[in-house]
């Protein structure tokens, strides 16, 4: 594990941690992001075509969902995390899924200075919010991805309704999260990931909203980009 970079939350780091025993159990803690995935993996599908042959990083893998789908569609895939529980979780469920996944725990700065522009494509899911500086991992996805690769990001919006819907509606209501999962002051507004990203060198090419019915209990993509959002964005 490297220690230069210090971009981390060891509050957060912990928070993960804790829960790492059930990230694969899907009525766990951790059901909306295994309702999501599906979602997730044919959002970056449609942008980038066949991930057959594809080298993909993911940054924040925890414990490997997004990580085991990229490599059940034929790319080679590398997951980092800071989380040392989350990671052991995710390579033990190699054993059952029978995928190959190369897990490190390393910060994605430190990552950057070792593997510079060497992958297809570099996915960021529900990561940014839980880092101090998120400009410098978007920073690193920009230098990992080579100069005609793609580069994926979703987080939060910051808005009353993103509070309304993520923090109080999710955490406190419908308890789909733990309480206190996440910290609205460090939602992402699109302008200010659209200002971060330019800076870094990265073009978005598209922004999709992702959206919850708590009465049918579905996710679907579309245009509101209110609470959750995801991002395309490709090397200027």
């Amino acid at each position: 594990m490297s220690q230069v970079n210090q971009n981390i939350d060891e509050r957060e780091i912990a928070k993960f941690s804790a829960l790492a025993a059930r990230w694969w159990d899907a009525q766990s803690e951790f059901k909306p992001l295994h309702d999501i995935n599906p979602l997730r993996l044919d959002y970056i599908e449609q942008k980038v075509g066949s991930l057959a042959g594809k080298k993909v990083l993911d940054v924040g893998c925890g414990g490997g969902i997004l990580s085991e789908s990229l490599a059940a569609k034929g790319a080679e895939v590398s997951g980092i995390d800071m989380s040392e529980a989350a990671l052991s979780v995710a390579k033990l469920h190699l054993f059952e899924s029978d995928l190959q996944v190369d897990y490190q725990q390393i910060a994605a700065e430190d990552f950057a200075k070792q593997h510079a522009g060497e992958f297809d494509v570099v996915v960021c899911m529900e990561m940014l919010e839980h880092v101090p500086e998120p400009y410098s991992v978007i920073q690193s996805c920009k230098e990992l991805v080579k100069p005609d690769g793609h580069v994926f990001f979703s987080t939060l919006n910051r808005n009353p309704k993103s509070y309304l819907f993520a923090i109080i509606g999710a955490e406190y209501v419908l308890n789909l999260l733990p309480r206190g999962t996440h910290d609205y002051a460090r939602f992402i507004q699109p302008a200010e990931l659209s200002s971060w990203a330019r800076r870094a060198g990265l073009e978005v090419r598209n922004f999709t909203g992702m959206s919850y019915n708590p009465f049918s209990k579905n996710y679907w993509l579309g245009s509101d980009v209110s609470v959750n959002y995801l991002a395309h964005t490709q090397p200027e």
